[in-house]
């Protein structure tokens, strides 16, 4: 009888660990689906907007774990900053600006998430020009589920301003260009 218990329990342990971890999972950052897209004032006077189209990284999501179990990794090449406009890609890829030889990457490492499943805020250290300074990005869940091939997805979007003066990011076109608000678009595969 102890063993037909024993038996009993051992599977059916086996068959809830898998379920129990199904909702955790880490994510690899699918580039092609993920973005991160920047707006700036133009002295005042329009909105320049572009995106950076070279992201990778990963994020742990575990609704299961609440607000310690989500994490995020993000690292942005930024030589791929594109406004639509070569010439002005070229100025801002230079050393009055991102000085992409110099600083060929940007990153976002969480370091503490404040929210519900589906929403809330993601605190983390942005570093920018060899400056590291923490932020606070507001997030959404926007949807996962199965992929036609087979694979698993999560995607979450993201807002954040930024002063570009914190991370002495470019020389200063006046108070109107002072500050810069991202959108982020992430898409993640769970591995």
């Amino acid at each position: 009888m102890n063993k037909r218990i024993l038996a009993a329990a051992l599977a059916a342990a086996a068959l809830a660990f898998p379920a129990a971890q199904a909702g955790a999972a880490e994510y690899r950052i699918d580039p092609a689906h993920s973005v991160v897209q920047f707006k700036i004032s133009h002295l005042g006077y329009s909105w320049m907007i572009g995106v950076f189209d070279r992201i990778s990284g990963s994020f742990t999501y575990d609704p299961a774990a609440g607000p310690a179990g989500q994490k995020v990794s993000v690292e942005i090449e930024t030589a791929s900053i594109d406004t639509g406009h070569a010439e002005r890609d070229k100025h801002l890829r230079s050393p009055g600006f991102l000085n992409v030889k110099k600083y060929p990457s940007a990153s976002f490492v969480s370091t503490g998430y404040e929210g519900g499943t589906d929403g809330g805020t993601m605190k983390g250290n942005l570093t920018l020009m060899g400056v590291t300074k923490p932020i606070a990005i507001a997030v959404k869940k926007v949807g996962e589920g199965d992929d036609p091939w087979g694979g698993y997805r999560a995607g979450f979007e993201g807002t954040v301003t930024i002063d570009r003066r914190d991370f002495n990011a470019g020389r200063m076109l006046g108070p109107a260009s002072e500050s810069m608000d991202f959108f982020l678009s992430l898409e993640g595969i769970r591995r």
